[in-house]
């Protein structure tokens, strides 16, 4: 019997969940809840599923077994914990939360209810990044010394008018880092590891009425030793594929979205050939490099259905809620470091940022 999905949030994000859903085996979209009654309304006439306007009578539904949050990024914990409380399982769109202390509440309700939680991050089930992992776990890189990430991308300015919670603190949580190059930030931590200290400057250069930065730039060393860069950008026109690098004593990886610009290694294996054969064939789109709408759906299905596999094992899913919450901690240390100019350590108290500025930066 299928298992019933609900999304939480009918904006454009909802779209991806639904074509995702779609090609799931076991699972289907049952209901969608929007507080805009015609955000909603445009779902489920576009898929068959039932509408609701009131986030209770959803949740109540028992066609609905499994939740996907799409609501703006500061308004994740509200119906992630209300959806625990009802017994659902709940996937939540990156980032989990803004906050430290808000992503530790989903996790809390989510386990106190014994309901899966996961954290969307779609990158790290690309087979590009499966292989990366495979590598560097079999010490094919011999040791890393370097991690990096470039996530170069351009948004107009109509793009965060577009919202009024575009490019705020609020319910933004950030700019270029924690909305866009989040998703490099946590397979960079996924394949690199823990950061043990952040160093970073951060700059708002070609936007206006936006309280974020629109450019950073941040040096990590990671808890092995290795050192590594995040430069995230909203301002590099026209927008260019985000990019992966890691390098080692014996081999060096480098990815340009789904694929490898560089796979070379001190002692070559049988695979290698068809490998760079495999995942360098340029078919990789935009990425969301210069259109938030220019991304595939297909990670989102793997996860959904790593997902499904759990809840019907009673494990956890790859990448659960404290897997999501390592690259908020990450994001909130560099927004640290840019504001007070010194290097901060990790792992960070229970929540660095608690305030805001009348000038839009964060404070403790």
């Amino acid at each position: 019997m299928a298992l019933g999905f609900g999304i939480i949030g009918c904006g454009m994000i909802a779209n991806f969940h639904t074509r995702a859903i779609g090609d799931v085996r076991g699972a289907k979209l049952a209901a969608c809840f929007d507080t805009v009654p015609a955000a909603a309304d445009r779902l489920a006439q576009s898929t068959g599923c039932r509408a609701y306007y009131d986030l209770d009578a959803m949740l109540a539904d028992p066609a609905v077994d499994v939740v996907t949050v799409g609501t703006p990024s500061g308004a994740h914990m509200e119906p992630a914990v209300a959806a625990a409380r009802a017994g659902k399982h709940v996937i939540v769109e990156k980032p989990l939360e803004i906050t430290l202390r808000r992503c530790d509440k989903i996790i809390e309700e989510c386990e106190k209810a014994g309901v899966v939680l996961s954290t969307i991050f779609p990158s790290r089930f690309h087979a590009s990044s499966v292989e990366l992992k495979q590598a560097i776990d079999q010490g094919r890189f011999g040791r890393l010394v370097a991690g990096d990430a470039y996530v170069k991308w351009y948004r107009t300015q109509q793009y965060y008018d577009s919202g009024a919670w575009r490019g705020t603190w609020e319910l933004d949580g950030g700019g270029a880092l924690m909305n866009q190059a989040i998703h490099s930030v946590d397979l960079l931590l996924a394949l690199m590891g823990p950061v043990a200290e952040v160093r970073a400057q951060t700059a708002l250069l070609a936007h206006q009425r936006i309280a974020v930065e629109d450019h950073a730039v941040a040096t990590l060393r990671f808890a092995n030793g290795a050192l590594g860069v995040i430069e995230a950008s909203t301002a590099c026109y026209p927008g260019h594929l985000p990019r992966i690098e890691f390098h080692g004593t014996t081999g060096s990886g480098v990815m340009d979205e789904e694929d490898f610009v560089k796979w070379d290694f001190a002692r070559p294996a049988k695979r290698d050939a068809a490998i760079r054969e495999k995942m360098a064939q340029r078919k990789s789109g935009g990425g969301g490099a210069a259109d938030p709408k220019a991304i595939g759906h297909h990670g989102h299905a793997r996860q959904f259905q790593d997902v499904l596999a759990a809840m019907k094992k009673g494990t956890k899913p790859r990448i659960d809620g404290p897997e999501g919450r390592r690259s908020v901690e990450i994001i909130l240390a560099v927004y640290k470091a840019a504001e007070t100019g010194r290097a901060v350590k990790l792992p960070l108290p229970a929540d660095p940022l608690l305030k805001v500025r009348k000038n839009g930066m964060p404070t403790a």
